[in-house]
Parts: structure tokens; sequence; C-alpha cells
């Protein structure tokens, strides 16, 4: 197979996990801010998380849209990438570190992933982390 055709793959995978983590982040936030003061409680209720949950349940949402736009524009797109990257590690985190040290594991996701069980949750990040990981390496190796 000629190069321009894997690279113009490569960009469109690239541009299709961008997309999806925009959809992704973009629900998320909207799911949260819906639903704001059960988002804030369910915060409260982490041992991690109470001290700070009033500023945790402003900042999560305000990141996650930025990072859509970051990913939406062409110049900021592998920083978004990264920023998602990031995020998607943290969360990941948190829920494999409320899972090993807490009894009660509030869901303070919202929208339609507070119906997964915890493993699958944590499955789901993993999955999304691999493929901007994938994101990453193929948007650099084309703009190289």
């Amino acid at each position: 197979m000629p190069m321009y055709i894997l690279t113009r793959y490569r960009v469109i995978i690239v541009d299709g996990i961008a997309l999806l983590l925009i959809t992704l982040f973009t629900y998320a936030a909207f799911s949260k801010l819906a639903d704001y003061q059960k988002f804030l409680s369910q915060l409260g209720q982490s041992e991690i998380l109470s001290a700070y949950s009033k500023e945790i349940s402003i900042a999560i949402p305000a990141v996650e849209l930025l990072i859509c736009c970051m990913l939406f524009l062409n110049r900021t797109k592998l920083l978004g990438l990264y920023s998602s990257f990031g995020l998607m590690l943290l969360f990941t985190f948190y829920i494999g570190s409320m899972l090993l040290f807490t009894e009660d594991v509030p869901c303070s996701c919202g929208g339609i992933l507070e119906h997964l069980s915890w493993e699958a949750h944590v499955w789901f990040n993993v999955g999304v982390v691999v493929l901007t990981v994938v994101a990453v390496l193929w948007h650099r190796r084309e703009n190289s």
C-alpha cells in the first residue's frame, strides 16, 4: 500500500479518536452540569476528594470542555490528545484507588458511565487511554 494512503488512514483514525474523545468529554461534562447537585454530593462522599469537592465539581467539567476545544482545532489537537491521556489516566487511577482503599465507592461520573460496574469502568478507561496513546503517536508521526 502506498505511503500516502497509510498516512491518510492514520489521519482519519486520529480524527476519529479525537471525535470520540470530544463526544465522551462533552457528554460527561454536560451530564455532570445537568445534575450538578448530585455530582457535588457524590464528590463530597469521596474520602479522597471531599475536602475539595466544590472546586473539583467546577474544575472537572471545565477541563473536559477545554480539552474538547483543543481537540477540535488542528493546531491544538496534540495538546488536547496529551491532555485527554492525562485526564483519563487520572480518572483511572482515582477509580483504582477508590476500589482498593475505600469501602463505599460513590460514582461521580455522570451519564451512562455511572451505570457501568466499577470493573467495566476501569476497562473502559483503559481502552480510551490506549486509543489516546495511538492517536498521540500517529498524530506526532504524521506532523513531524
